[in-house]
């Protein structure tokens, strides 16, 4: 294949740009983390989750379950420590 000066030049810019290009994704790949739900909610639960979404919005939501769940816990986790 024959090409001009210019042609050639073009070329090599658009290598460059994809080499670049596949540096971010290659990046971006070797910081990828697996994304591990904390709990899987069962299928009725996980429908009533979705109708508060719609109901209430997805950030009113998350700050209601956020601190309902966080009562939850620190009450268990309370009753489970030995008496001193």
């Amino acid at each position: 294949m024959k090409v001009t000066n210019g042609e050639k030049e073009q070329l090599s810019n658009a290598i460059d740009r994809m080499n670049e290009g596949l540096d971010v994704f290659i990046q971006l790949y070797n910081e990828s983390e697996n994304d591990e739900p904390l709990i899987q909610f069962e299928d009725e639960t996980a429908e009533l989750i979705r109708q508060a979404r719609d109901s209430y919005g997805q950030e009113q939501l998350n700050e209601k379950l956020n601190t309902i769940i966080k009562q939850i816990l620190s009450i268990s986790l309370s009753k489970e420590e030995p008496d001193e």
